[in-house]
């Protein structure tokens, strides 16, 4: 039985597999070029001068090495300042998405109410409805408030998210309910037992919206230009780009801008990816 075994294991593979192993591989080498040469791309020329820029712009590496853009990104942008102004709309943005989404998440997935499932439907019917579309009410709205050129005005608006209520309900429901019967038999009610032994439970979820609510935000560029018209509350990409357009353009600054901004997601993102890969193997987002 042993030597069967032994001949099976050195029996070599077949062509086709291996053919098709090696086309796999060469599919995946091609996809990871693709994908980061915009990046290098982005990363080389901020330490490039704007003569090379121009003079080679095809070139993934600069002929010499210089920290003129970085050094521009302070001296002609008010660069912390839109630094500040990122983290805070992106940073307590999410806070609270964390929190209105999985309220909601919570009540959708663990409550027997009337009008449940017509309440999910209306929630999932929102992912359909472009932003584009409730832009103007939501600033003549946020006009009416006196909330243009604020905190409030960029934060409240989006302080929640359909994808987040789904894709919480939808770990919360793989949560065996038989947690809630021996909490409740303890005393807890709703509240004690969403905070104690649900939301515990739910890290790799609320990782997985976090992240991505968080670049999302951080990427963002529509909203904060329609909110936002002073200097002093413009985000990172907002900021970027009206440099781009309002002076001569300085492609190194700003390219040495988006390495930057690219930093805090890169970061979030690798101290995060394991939460955030079993958040999206055990939601059925596969």
């Amino acid at each position: 039985m042993s030597t069967d075994v032994s001949v099976a294991r050195r029996r070599p593979a077949k062509p086709s597999a291996t053919l098709a192993a090696v086309f796999k591989w060469i599919l995946l080498g091609i996809g990871v070029v693709v994908a980061l040469v915009p990046f290098v791309w982005m990363v080389s020329g901020s330490f490039r001068s704007e003569s090379d820029l121009f003079h080679n712009p095809a070139s993934l590496f600069p002929t010499s090495w210089t920290l003129h853009g970085y050094i521009g990104v302070w001296q002609q942008l008010p660069f912390v300042r839109l630094l500040v102004n990122s983290f805070v709309f992106a940073g307590v943005t999410t806070a609270a998405c964390l929190l209105f989404d999985s309220m909601c998440a919570y009540a959708l997935a663990r409550l027997r109410f009337r009008g449940r499932n017509v309440a999910f439907v209306l929630v999932i019917a929102t992912l359909m409805v472009p932003f584009q579309v409730t832009l103007i009410p939501v600033f003549i709205e946020l006009f009416h408030f006196g909330w243009l050129n604020t905190y409030q005005g960029l934060i409240v608006p989006r302080a929640t998210s359909a994808f987040g209520i789904f894709l919480l309900r939808q770990f919360f429901i793989s949560i065996p309910a038989e947690l809630d019967e021996a909490a409740r038999i303890d005393g807890a009610g709703h509240v004690r037992i969403y905070w104690q032994v649900i939301l515990p439970l739910a890290k790799p979820a609320l990782a997985t919206v976090a992240i991505l609510n968080f670049m999302n935000l951080w990427n963002d560029l529509l909203w904060p230009l329609v909110v936002t018209s002073s200097p002093t509350m413009l985000t990172l990409p907002a900021g970027l780009t009206l440099f781009g357009g309002q002076h001569v353009t300085d492609h190194a600054v700003l390219l040495a801008g988006a390495t930057i901004s690219l930093l805090p997601i890169a970061l979030g993102f690798f101290f995060a990816q394991k939460y955030f890969v079993a958040g999206v193997a055990t939601t059925g987002l596969k």
